[in-house]
């Protein structure tokens, strides 16, 4: 179900995401429970710092990297512990913690995405910080996208949304309004076509068309009307998802996208000037200023609303959020009182949010004049995040070979080893066995 329309000031406070999280938690598949219940004793007195372990896939990334060291210099200054960085590419970083978390190679604090939580959560070794959220401030929504099955598995970090991001400077050049974006499929496509039109090589939709990164195409599926999921039943290789990846080939044959992208293609693109637009959070505002050789491309960045399949439908965005889960073990005490340090205490979250631009997750830090007075990230809000809403497949452990196997059909159909019809078919089924 969308989400009603809210004003400016709820979808900076991200309150629309809270029905979506909430019925992921509601609907979760039964697994293990939290792991020895809360995992620190902050603030009661007999907490006692020690060294602990951070992972993170922000560590890897040249423009989010300096923020996160940053955070981690301050906390390991203000409790003289070592804090030990663990890292991996964001493609490759689930399935190395996953598989360090069963393991016991990894203990301690992991910045995860909260579309995991249900995934690390059945290992039976994420602990339980719901005495170190209580009282924080936090928003009710930022909490339950940090929930599993009603057990607050993780601290929220920032919780916001993936939407279509603009250079206002080259569609203008197009004859394309960036504050009047096409609405409707038909005149996105039409739009892409003048960008294409532009000549010198310019992909006007860095769209992702790398397995790894085929996920996206699932908000497209809805878009165009799918579902993906409907008491319990994969809907993939109905009409709506077979038309949705039909026309994601027809963007590719006629070169309006390209291939082999993912989300950091993307950004590397966009940054040089050679894509009008792509799909991306609030964070890749950093990371495409940074790498641009255009001085001012900050004041050309224009978030847009996913334009919909008939006029007056509401706007399709994915829920993305960040949070930080405290896996059991060894410094567990102390990377949970980091957790809460980093994603509470005000001044750290304003000062990570002045480098990353990401939505933090208390009221407090909501209201204050940084991000208040921040135009890209209101921008954003209103028209992306307010009708964003959770990935279905998020409530299910098996979601992230879900999601795999979807995109590996989609990059048969690109690359025209299979029809959308067989494709979708065929991934639906293989789905719909995997959810069981």
């Amino acid at each position: 179900m969308f989400q009603s329309p809210i004003s400016r000031r709820q979808a900076l406070a991200i309150f629309g995401i809270g029905a979506a999280t909430a019925t992921l938690a509601a609907c979760a598949p039964t697994g293990t429970g939290a792991a020895g219940g809360p995992a620190a004793t902050a603030g009661t007195g007999s907490f006692a710092p020690t060294d602990f372990k951070f992972s993170s896939w922000s560590l890897t990334e040249e423009a989010a990297a300096p923020a996160i060291k940053s955070l981690l210099s301050g906390y390991s200054g203000k409790e003289d512990v070592t804090i030990e960085e663990v890292s991996f590419p964001y493609n490759e970083y689930f399935n190395q913690l996953m598989l360090q978390v069963r393991g016991g190679q990894f203990t301690g604090a992991a910045h995860v995405d909260v579309a995991w939580l249900g995934s690390l959560a059945a290992l039976g070794k994420l602990q339980d910080v719901s005495a170190l959220t209580a009282d924080r401030g936090y928003t009710e929504s930022s909490l339950k996208a940090a929930q599993f099955e009603g057990t607050q598995y993780a601290f929220p970090w920032t919780i916001g949304a993936i939407g279509l991001v603009t250079n206002s400077e080259i569609l203008g050049k197009a004859g394309v309004d960036a504050e009047d974006f096409p609405t409707t499929i038909d005149d996105f496509e039409a739009a892409l076509v003048k960008l294409k039109g532009l000549g010198g090589g310019l992909i006007p939709y860095a769209a992702s068309t790398k397995a790894a990164q085929l996920k996206d195409i699932l908000i497209w599926m809805q878009t165009f009307g799918s579902p993906l999921v409907k008491n319990g039943t994969v809907t993939i290789g109905d009409d709506a998802s077979v038309e949705a990846v039909a026309w994601y080939k027809g963007l590719y044959d006629q070169g309006l996208i390209a291939a082999d992208v993912d989300r950091f293609d993307a950004r590397s693109l966009f940054a040089q000037g050679r894509a009008a637009l792509y799909d991306d959070a609030p964070v890749g505002r950093g990371a495409v200023t940074k790498e641009s050789p255009d001085p001012d491309l900050a004041s050309k960045l224009v978030p847009v609303s996913r334009p919909t399949l008939k006029a007056g439908d509401t706007p399709r965005a994915l829920v993305w959020g960040g949070a930080i889960a405290v896996v059991s073990g060894a410094g567990a005490e102390t990377a949970a009182d980091f957790g809460q340090w980093a994603t509470s205490d005000l001044d750290t979250v304003l000062a990570d949010y002045e480098l990353r631009g990401l939505p933090p997750v208390t009221e407090e830090a909501l209201s204050s004049d940084v991000v208040a007075s921040d135009v890209f990230g209101s921008t954003f809000a209103e028209r992306i995040t307010k009708t964003a809403t959770s990935n279905p497949f998020w409530v299910y452990p098996q979601y992230a070979q879900i999601e795999t196997t979807i995109a590996e059909a989609v990059q048969a159909v690109l690359i025209g080893q299979k029809s959308p019809e067989d494709a979708m078919k065929s991934a639906g089924e293989a789905a719909q066995k995997l959810i069981g």
